[in-house]
């Protein structure tokens, strides 16, 4: 199982606290340390994802459940009207997130901010936040890493400047959180929700 770089220092100081436990013979703590540490392996790790490509498609940047499809000014990137998709991730997801389609990262920009649900409407705009503008060959699309209650560390890969490629990882967020995308009205939305969405490989939106 491949496992995302991040988590190594998490699995190795699980993996110590249980060796220590099992050398003094603490059997009733290690008896809880133990599937703390399979959730933590399994919560860092980072799965190939082959799926559906093309310029037309929009696909999932997070795994998770479609919580909100709504219409929404977008001043930042998109400047205008825009359709965001937000797709939320329990702590039992892979938290690796992938980039939506091919282009440009022609946008980041890191905002500090509160840690809320990131199920509540508030989260979008108020939590701690990484928005990623890419220039697509079809239009400008927006994804928004937000961190969470748990969250408190967002990881984002490339600088602005960067060729980026569909399905590939642009970075993820540590413990539950949220991945909000923005794109232009003009693009046809493939989800609703409810829906349970897959990085890299669920279809979120097509171009016309």
């Amino acid at each position: 199982m491949r496992i995302a770089p991040e988590g190594w220092p998490f699995i190795a100081l699980a993996m110590l606290v249980c060796l220590v436990l099992a050398l003094f013979r603490l059997w009733i703590p290690l008896a809880f340390w133990v599937p703390l540490t399979v959730w933590v392996i399994a919560f860092f790790r980072d799965p190939a994802r082959p799926g559906p490509r093309g310029e037309q498609l929009l696909i999932a940047p997070a795994d998770g459940k479609v919580i909100s499809v709504i219409p929404i000014e977008e001043p930042d990137f998109l400047k205008g009207s825009a359709i965001r998709i937000s797709i939320f991730m329990n702590v039992f997801n892979v938290h690796v997130n992938r980039y939506p389609a091919d282009g440009t990262l022609a946008y980041r920009h890191y905002r500090p901010g509160r840690f809320l649900n990131a199920a509540d409407e508030k989260a979008s705009s108020e939590n701690e936040q990484s928005s990623l503008g890419i220039v697509t060959p079809r239009g400008p699309v927006l994804v928004r890493q937000i961190a969470g209650l748990v969250a408190r560390r967002i990881v984002t890969d490339d600088p602005e400047g960067t060729s980026v490629h569909q399905g590939e990882r642009l970075g993820m967020i540590r413990f539950g959180s949220r991945v909000d995308v923005f794109i232009p009205p003009g693009a046809q939305t493939r989800v609703k929700v409810g829906d349970l969405t897959r990085a890299g490989q669920t279809i979120i939106a097509e171009w016309p």
